[in-house]
């Protein structure tokens, strides 16, 4: 790996803790790097996508807007960027995504990312932070099964939710989250979702 490639995997490392999309573009606006949190987005296809390389949102009127953004942040011929915002619209009943462009002077680009001309932010209101289930087996003496349920309650999701991601019945994962409230000694899963949610950012147990 280049000097170069390894200063882009540490910046955008460090972005990924802010908790935010982070999607670097070139002086031409094709897509350099992303975060994970931005590439999970991009791979979702829920708002934005990668077309070819480039950015695009879903809907066309969030897409002129954006390409619109993009060509201010990004003028031909090297002149200075302009930044700014928008909404992009997502799946019904989504929060809209906030986006903010911004474009990176000389001094700007000679480090850390030579290559980059613009950064684009994406903040997601509805985004919950992962929970890792073998932390939450480390921490609460959970078996892999429990762990996985207990962490998906503590994403936000619904008792049919986690039934369609395992392949499970929803009474089985109503069995495990009867031996979970067993093993620690809680009547309620809202007290599970608040001790899962605990966790969150805690790092996760090396092998």
């Amino acid at each position: 790996m280049s000097g170069q490639g390894a200063v882009d995997r540490i910046l955008l490392a460090l972005l990924d803790g802010v908790g935010s999309g982070v999607i670097q573009l070139d002086r031409r606006g094709r897509i350099v790097a992303a975060n994970d949190t931005a590439r999970d987005l991009l791979r979702r296809g829920d708002g934005l996508a990668d077309r070819g390389g480039f950015l695009y949102a879903r809907a066309a009127a969030d897409n002129a807007g954006l390409q619109r953004l993009l060509a201010r942040a990004l003028p031909p011929c090297g002149g200075r960027g302009a930044g700014g915002s928008m909404l992009v619209r997502c799946a019904p009943g989504s929060p809209r995504l906030v986006l903010r462009v911004n474009p990176l002077g000389e001094s700007e680009r000679a480090f850390p990312a030579q290559r980059v001309g613009a950064l684009v932010l994406v903040v997601d209101p509805g985004r919950r932070a992962r929970i890792d289930p073998a932390l939450v087996a480390a921490a609460l003496g959970l078996t892999p099964s429990e762990s996985e349920v207990s962490a998906l309650l503590g994403e936000g999701k619904s008792v049919r939710d986690i039934a369609v991601a395992t392949g499970r019945q929803e009474s089985t994962i109503r069995w495990h989250m009867k031996h979970i409230f067993n093993k620690l000694g809680i009547s309620r899963q809202a007290e599970l979702v608040r001790l899962v949610q605990s966790l969150a950012g805690v790092p996760a147990p090396r092998e």
